[in-house]
């Protein structure tokens, strides 16, 4: 029996990275089949829960580690679920930012999973592998606090991002005091690089958000459309006007043609999710593109009023006349210039209206 417990630990250490690459693309996977409202109470406590059982597992696989506790059975649980943890808070980074931008704007975030997942296999030294535990816990803290202080105080904007991430590092900092008294020895070895780590994390969550290149969470674009025309209903609903499109490839035209009488206006349509009570500014900026100086070039920007709590979004459009032919982008942004969502299109001018028909937006 002993020796079969020996040849099995032995085999677990063989594939140690694997399982714990896993268990961290697990976690991901779950939250994005599971999350749903960043409102929702039960889905933030599902993540606070998920930071708490991170502290602890930290806690314990460092202490295993400090009095030479490495190869147990306990490690082996701990460091896994650590893993499972770590994996859902990036898979609820991911489905939150993802909802409140266009995939272009949240590269980051792309970037961070490939770091977790290839630094998981890549970091072999202890002290290093407590850097990058540490990095990943403070960065949760940070993306968790962005998730819920503008649902908490139900409000957006500079200071409500400069206050979430000054609560990451008081937190933090209250992890690190706790973990120094378990782990004093080997949190030693490394209280520089970790401190530096942080640093950056947070310069470089601050440098993403003053260059609008982080998503305005907690706002998401749930639909968006081009129409030749919007309508609000008696009920409450919108009829929209849209082209008729045949065959399978409508749904993967990134850019579909408009057919434009000259001198005729077009709609921008967007349903914006937003938390209850949370009332903000958006804008809807018209673009085209300039072939001759190679650049976006802004026609219009048309501010809108956005009231928070309908899970499906908020409804609202804009319009605009004078439209000449190429290449169209409407941003819906915020006030500060946030990237919401995108709507790209191309208009083609017909001297007939095109083949439509009536969809009404619940």
């Amino acid at each position: 029996m002993k020796e079969r417990i020996e040849n099995l630990k032995s085999w677990y250490e063989e594939r140690e990275r694997k399982f714990s690459a896993f268990f961290l693309l697990f976690g991901f996977v779950f939250d994005s089949f599971t999350l749903n409202r960043i409102d929702s109470l039960i889905d933030n406590l599902w993540l606070g829960a998920n930071l708490l059982v991170i502290g602890i597992c930290l806690i314990f696989i460092n202490r295993s580690e400090n009095i030479g506790e490495e190869g147990n059975w306990k490690r082996f649980w701990f460091f896994n679920i650590l893993q499972f943890s770590f994996g859902a808070l990036l898979g609820a980074s991911f489905i939150f930012y993802f909802r409140s931008a266009a995939l272009a704007v949240s590269w980051p975030f792309l970037l961070i999973l490939l770091v977790a997942l290839v630094g998981n296999e890549i970091w072999k030294k202890h002290y290093e592998r407590l850097v990058l535990q540490l990095s990943f816990l403070y960065l949760s803290l940070f993306v968790f606090a962005t998730f819920l202080l503008p649902v908490i105080i139900r409000k957006m904007g500079v200071l409500v991002f400069l206050g979430s991430g000054i609560l990451s590092l008081v937190l933090f900092r209250l992890f690190i005091i706790i973990l120094n008294r378990f782990a004093k020895e080997k949190f030693k070895q490394s209280w520089k690089k970790i401190w530096i780590a942080i640093g950056a994390i947070f310069l470089g969550m601050n440098l993403l958000y003053f260059t609008n290149l982080i998503p305005p969470i907690p706002l998401s674009l749930k639909d968006a459309g081009i129409y030749h025309n919007v309508e609000k209903l008696a009920g409450g609903n919108y009829r929209v006007l849209e082209e008729e499109e045949k065959g399978i490839m409508r749904y993967f035209d990134w850019r579909p043609e408009v057919h434009l009488i000259p001198g005729n206006t077009l709609f921008a349509y967007s349903a914006i999710f937003s938390p209850a009570d949370l009332d903000t500014g958006i804008v809807h900026e018209w673009q085209h593109y300039d072939e001759a100086k190679d650049e976006w070039v802004t026609a219009s920007r048309i501010p809108l009023r956005l009231s928070g709590g309908r899970a499906e979004g908020y409804r609202t459009f804009s319009s605009k006349t004078l439209l000449p032919e190429g290449k169209w982008r409407v941003n819906v942004t915020t006030s500060r210039g946030q990237v919401i969502g995108r709507i790209n299109f191309e208009i083609i001018s017909a001297q007939n209206m095109p083949i439509i028909r009536a969809v009404v937006k619940d």
